[in-house]
């Protein structure tokens, strides 16, 4: 994933920029950056979170960065902002999103006279580099931003940075959010809309799908209007978003706690306790705990101090072992206990049989899994949520080419209704695999239902395959 913010402003925005910036860090583990554009011209830092967070690696460039103009970013995969010089003038650019079709877009552009590509990523072209070549084949930025986003298979929501001005981008179908602050001598654009609350700026709008705005101090000048289709990512609210945050009028922990409300309507088991993953199983479990009336506990902490989650490892059998040694049980609450264990999803597997098993290591009688999304059948072809290099990397999809073999892909749609036996034996395999006591999911009609938002809004792809 990632997240991007912007600031303009009146006097200098480095500070703004900088814990703006900062709190997006739940969003990304890789790459942090700022640019900041003055009298100076364009200054640019950009550093390795990996194993330090975002504000350590970055005092030393607040104090040398200057300027009212400023857009930073954290980000899962390539270093960014970019600075580039172009017919357009010099701007500087970041992005939130995925390009599927990279080698075609990119044969294109040597085609049309792109001699080469200098920002490489891991081996490959950046693709916030490609998306300014995209955006260099027009005669504006706001027609090179609506250029780009029609051609680019995936999303990409962008802050192209200016020496006037700031061009915030929703992408094409509003798969991820942009959302506008005020205060007095300033404006900010934002991913999440808590970021700038302690920086004393109000709300002040949402753009809409594919809609670009142009930010100065002043406010904000509708450049481009928004589209009429909109399909923003469900898992944002289920996963991704941080709790305080809200998207198309839904705060994230409110639609938590709806959900957890719709996965206790629907089950009667018999539990000492209800208990959430942290950290975005907590407020599930704070809505099932207040609907089935089984009381709530934290029978295990999360130990942040040296492993928030920006800190995670890139490779998926460190993030496992990580993942484990931030748990910490606690054997009160757990020794003899039927516990309900709420979390956002299960992707693989591996993280939530280990936290089974040392549930049952400390003692736990039962231990009874609850998920808030339902399986999850595709990976994402939109946003860069899942480090699955493979379908198969999806217990889901493991199990159902178990049970179908050759016809497990034709059959993916029956697997995907709640109401099928094909369903049913599904969850009981997964469920038997990881050595739950029982295995409930969440119904996708329930979870498009605590958000709020019509149904024709929400990309639901990973669920059902739908686009």
């Amino acid at each position: 994933m990632g997240g991007f913010f912007g600031v303009a402003s009146k006097t200098d925005c480095v500070f703004d920029l900088f814990f703006g910036t900062d709190y997006h860090s739940h969003l990304g583990t890789k790459r942090g950056g700022m640019a900041v554009c003055g009298e100076d011209g364009f200054q640019r830092a950009i550093h390795n979170i990996e194993n330090a967070p975002f504000r350590t690696k970055f005092e030393r460039d607040v104090d040398e960065m200057k300027g009212p103009l400023g857009i930073g970013c954290i980000s899962d995969t390539e270093p960014q902002p970019l600075i580039v010089r172009s017919h357009l003038g010099n701007f500087a650019i970041t992005t939130v999103g995925r390009i599927n079709n990279m080698e075609a877009l990119v044969r294109e552009a040597f085609d049309a006279g792109t001699t080469h590509f200098l920002e490489m990523s891991g081996g490959s072209i950046n693709p916030t580099e490609l998306t300014a070549a995209l955006i260099n084949r027009k005669d504006s930025i706001p027609e090179g931003i609506r250029y780009a986003q029609s051609r680019i298979d995936g999303s990409m929501s962008m802050l192209v940075l200016t020496q006037t001005g700031i061009y915030a981008a929703r992408d094409r179908l509003g798969r991820t959010p942009v959302i506008l602050g005020k205060k007095e001598g300033a404006t900010c654009a934002s991913f999440e809309s808590s970021a700038y609350l302690n920086l004393g700026y109000e709300p002040y709008r949402e753009l809409g799908p594919g809609e670009v705005d142009f930010i100065t101090p002043e406010g904000a000048e509708v450049v481009l209007p928004a589209l009429q289709e909109m399909k923003i990512c469900t898992f944002l609210w289920v996963y991704y978003g941080y709790p305080s945050s809200s998207y198309e009028g839904m705060n994230v922990e409110q639609m938590r706690c709806n959900c957890g409300a719709m996965l206790a309507r629907r089950d009667h088991t018999q539990a000492d306790t209800v208990a959430g993953v942290p950290d975005s199983g907590t407020a599930h479990a704070v809505g099932y705990a207040n609907q089935s009336g089984i009381p709530f506990s934290r029978p295990f902490i999360k130990y942040t101090p040296t492993w928030p989650r920006s800190f995670m490892p890139q490779k998926q059998s460190q993030r496992n072992l990580i993942a484990r040694m931030k748990l910490i049980p606690i054997d009160a609450l757990i020794h003899g206990k039927r516990l309900v264990m709420i979390d956002d999803s299960l992707v693989r597997g591996t993280q939530m049989r280990e936290t089974t098993e040392f549930l049952y290591h400390s003692g736990a009688k039962e231990v009874h899994i609850r998920l808030a999304c339902p399986p999850i059948l595709y990976g994402c072809k939109y946003l860069n949520f899942s480090r699955s290099s493979s379908e198969y990397d999806l217990i889901a999809r493991r199990v159902i080419r178990r049970l179908e073999g050759e016809q497990a892909d034709e059959k993916l749609p029956l697997y995907a209704d709640p109401d099928t036996p094909q369903y049913r034996r599904m969850v009981e395999e997964i469920c038997k695999e990881l050595k739950f006591t029982s295995l409930e999911y969440q119904r996708l009609d329930d979870m498009m239902a605590a958000t709020g938002v019509s149904p024709c809004k929400l990309c639901t792809y990973c669920w059902n395959g739908k686009e």
